[in-house]
């Protein structure tokens, strides 16, 4: 059995961009559970929602579309993991990305957090429900100048366009509670894999720390639903169904 000693020089370090948010602190814990160095960067107001981990990771406070604060947060790390969060109206989103793109390490595992909404190829189907969030609540956020969808849309062209190690993560309706387990996906919402539409938080965390192993996701934006719904069960049985035909 390996040693503590060996488990620690093996851990690699890594960079939550988000990280005092509810699914930034769900991945810190899973990240720390897995032996990674942490170094989470949030904004100097959320400083104190880190306070459970802060004798174990190194905070970085400032703001995530700060140029400086992301390269110094970032310098060294072997995979960094961002929430995107289309805060404001300024560019929030597209900021944080940049930042992250331009100065994450040479061949670092980037892997971005946001909803289902993005598409990278056209081919998604969308429920009438999620359009309809889209096209009332999305100007709204714009008018009260809470929130810019379209920042979080073009923060994500800009990683598919880049030739970095990405992965983008497209969350469903999330929910809170226990884990279930690493989350099912598929490439295209409105597969019926994904029908459930709900994932536990801390399942979406676990996806996304999980990723940073998983050399199958370079590239792809797997659209994830809990491993545990109906429909994702169903999937399940009718494999094994056609597996033992």
């Amino acid at each position: 059995m390996a040693t503590q000693t060996q488990h620690l020089a093996r851990a690699k370090k890594i960079c939550i961009v988000g990280a005092s948010g509810k699914l930034g602190r769900y991945m810190v814990q899973h990240a720390l559970d897995r032996g990674y160095e942490v170094v989470g960067v949030c904004r100097e107001q959320s400083v104190g929602k880190l306070d459970a981990f802060k004798d174990r990771i190194t905070i970085i406070p400032g703001a995530t579309d700060n140029r400086e604060v992301i390269k110094r947060a970032v310098a060294g790390c072997d995979a960094v993991l961002v929430v995107l969060v289309p805060l404001g109206v300024h560019g929030y989103s597209a900021g944080t990305a940049q930042a992250v793109l331009d100065y994450a390490e040479p061949g670092a595992r980037l892997i971005f957090s946001c909803g289902w909404h993005i598409t990278r190829d056209g081919q998604d189907v969308y429920s009438w429900r999620l359009k309809a969030i889209v096209a009332i609540f999305g100007p709204i956020a714009r008018l009260v100048r809470f929130g810019d969808i379209d920042d979080q849309v073009e923060a994500c062209r800009r990683v598919f366009a880049s030739n970095t190690r990405w992965t983008i993560v497209r969350g469903s309706d999330l929910e809170e509670g226990e884990s279930q387990g690493l989350p099912v996906w598929s490439r295209h919402v409105g597969d019926p894999i994904l029908q459930s539409n709900r994932t536990r938080r801390v399942d979406f965390a676990l996806f996304m720390v999980a990723a940073i192993a998983d050399d199958t996701l370079i590239h792809e934006a797997p659209a994830i639903v809990g491993c545990q719904t109906p429909s994702a069960i169903r999937h399940a049985a009718s494999d094994k169904r056609a597996a033992t035909a």
